[in-house]
């Protein structure tokens, strides 16, 4: 089992924080940063289907230290089916650390595909996207 990294959780949960904070819409902070705003940058870079092939990836490995996340799958679009459910059924605490667990895999593979000074810009810029400064 490949266990998120401590750097990449601590990136993750900070890039979950913020988002949090700008968030006005009901949309989980987790799929609000996927869907809208890592999407964009990273179509660009990869492909869509590539895009969704790294989600797809990071689930699978998330699944490994958070169980409840098996009943979350990628759908074509690249958002998440199930997670706003599971939202309601896992304690707060409990679906937050799904959530972090899930972005830090996904941004260590980001790391291992295109390197950790691209990755942190790429973080950097999506968020200067929204109103608080990361």
């Amino acid at each position: 089992m490949s266990r998120a990294t401590p750097k990449m959780r601590d990136l993750a949960e900070r890039l979950i924080a913020h988002e949090a904070r700008g968030n006005k819409s009901p949309k989980i902070p987790l799929a609000l940063l996927v869907d809208e705003r890592l999407r964009p940058h990273l179509a660009t870079l990869m492909g869509s289907v590539g895009f969704r092939a790294l989600l797809s990836r990071a689930l699978v490995l998330a699944n490994a230290e958070i169980p409840w996340l098996r009943a979350v799958h990628v759908k074509p679009d690249s958002s998440f089916a199930g997670l706003g459910e599971l939202e309601a059924n896992v304690g707060p605490e409990d679906f937050l650390e799904g959530c972090v667990v899930l972005l830090a895999q996904f941004l260590g593979l980001l790391v291992t595909f295109i390197g950790e000074d691209l990755t942190l810009r790429l973080v950097r810029e999506v968020a200067e996207t929204t109103p608080q400064r990361f």
